[in-house]
Formats: structure tokens, C-alpha cells, sequence
């Protein structure tokens, strides 16, 4: 049976961290949450528990630097593949065997989750200004690198072995899902999306400092499109 691992990046998470892994333990028995350096009693709450793999940032990081420890664990933990879900309550734990079963059914390197491919009943209204920044840079993605995408943000993905041996993000940052899907169009990694419901429980989460205004994060989005493009050609360019 091919092994899975679930990771969860978990910043400040107490009002979550509880529920949302007994859940996700209903449906995979291999769990690691990276606290990427919590501060309010977070990291107590995941000391208590002996059913979880934990490994502990010792200060905040960011984003996807919690998924690059998960990345890099997975791949040396000899796992077939690896979900990523979010420890907000936003995301349905219950669909982690489906992420899985798709990658087969599918055929597929990346299955990532989609809150627009389809509407589900109860979805939550989307902030406007945080929807059109996520139409915008999906938009110029599926422009800049052929691909079809309808989310470019959303953390709920499944990834194949192979995947992970050629996806190498180090955008530490909220913005590290562009640089993955850079790296995946250009490694000619296969990509499905899997519908998954809208659910905004934080309407005014803040993405830190200047970032909360909506035309310096898509300016910081576009550099970092800009930026994992221009790393990828590097690298290209220097293969014998």
C-alpha cells in the first residue's frame, strides 16, 4: 500500500490545532504539522499529543517555508507522496483520501483544490479584493505557462512521488504556490484540480505588514512569478 504523508503548517493555531488533527487522523494515520514558531500555546498543545509527528521552526518563517520542511520530509522519509492541508478549519480533512484516489484516477503529479471549479452549497462569499487578486495572478499563471488552472492559492493539494522529487520552492512566504506552479509547468508535471468547498472563517486575516494592501501583494506575487521563472531558465541554462 503506498504511504502518504499529511503535513500541516500550523502558525498560532491553538483555537484549531485540536480539532482539526483528530479529524484528519479519522482519515490518514501518518500526520507531521510543522509549527513554524508559534507563540500562543500552540506548540504546548502539540507536545501533549503522541499521535502526530511534529518538527518545531524555532521562529516564524513563513508559509511556505513550513511546506519546504514538509517537502524535504517527505522525500526522505521514503513516502510515495504527500497532502498538504491547512490547520485554519477551512479545509475538509475528510477529502484527503479523495486527493489521494485522484492522483491515480487522474494520472497525475499534482492534484490541487479548487473553491471555484464548482459551487457547493453553504460556500462562503469570498472577500472581494482577496478573489480578485486570485483571479488575476490564475489568470496570468494559466497565460504564462499554458496551464488551466482555476485556484492558484489554495493550500489543499496532493503530491506524487515524482512531484516531489522535482518541485525545489524556497519562497518562504504565502506566494509559494506560484513558484510551485512555475517549477511544475516546466518540469512538464501533470496538474488536476479537485473541487473542494469555499469556507472563509477569517475574513480579515492579515498577510503581514505592507502585504495587507491589495496592489503590493499582487505586486509581490508578480515578482515572485517573475523570479521562479527566471530561476528555472537558470538552471536550465547550466544542465550539461
Amino acid at each position: 500500500m503506498a504511504k502518504f504523508l499529511t503535513a500541516l503548517p500550523v502558525f498560532n493555531e491553538a483555537a484549531h490545532v485540536s480539532a482539526v488533527l483528530d479529524e484528519v487522523l479519522r482519515f490518514t494515520p501518518d500526520v507531521l504539522v510543522v509549527d513554524d514558531g508559534s507563540t500562543d500555546g500552540t506548540a504546548e498543545l502539540l507536545a501533549a499529543r503522541h499521535d502526530v509527528q511534529v518538527i518545531r521552526h524555532a521562529h516564524n518563517r513563513g508559509y511556505g517555508a513550513a511546506l519546504a520542511t514538509a517537502f524535504a520530509t517527505a522525500r526522505t522519509g521514503g513516502c510515495d507522496g504527500l497532502v498538504t492541508i491547512d490547520c485554519d478549519g477551512q479545509h475538509q480533512p475528510r477529502l484527503i483520501p479523495d486527493f489521494v484516489a485522484a492522483l491515480e484516477a487522474c494520472r497525475a503529479d499534482i492534484v490541487s483544490g479548487s473553491r471555484y471549479l464548482v459551487a457547493f452549497p453553504g460556500d462562503s462569499e469570498p472577500p472581494a479584493t482577496r478573489r480578485r487578486i486570485n483571479a488575476e495572478i490564475t489568470a496570468e499563471i494559466n497565460a504564462r505557462l499554458g496551464l488551466a488552472l482555476t485556484d492558484a492559492f489554495c493550500g489543499f493539494k496532493a503530491y506524487s512521488r515524482r512531484a516531489l522529487e522535482r518541485l525545489a520552492p524556497t519562497e518562504p512566504g504565502y506566494a509559494m504556490p506560484l513558484e510551485v506552479w512555475v517549477q511544475a509547468a516546466l518540469a512538464g508535471l501533470t496538474v488536476t484540480e479537485l473541487p473542494v468547498p469555499l469556507v472563509y472563517l477569517d475574513l480579515a486575516r492579515s498577510f503581514g505588514g505592507a502585504l495587507d494592501d491589495a496592489a503590493t501583494r499582487l505586486a509581490y506575487y508578480r515578482r515572485v512569478l517573475d523570479r521562479a521563472e527566471s530561476a528555472v531558465a537558470a538552471a536550465a541554462g547550466a544542465a550539461p
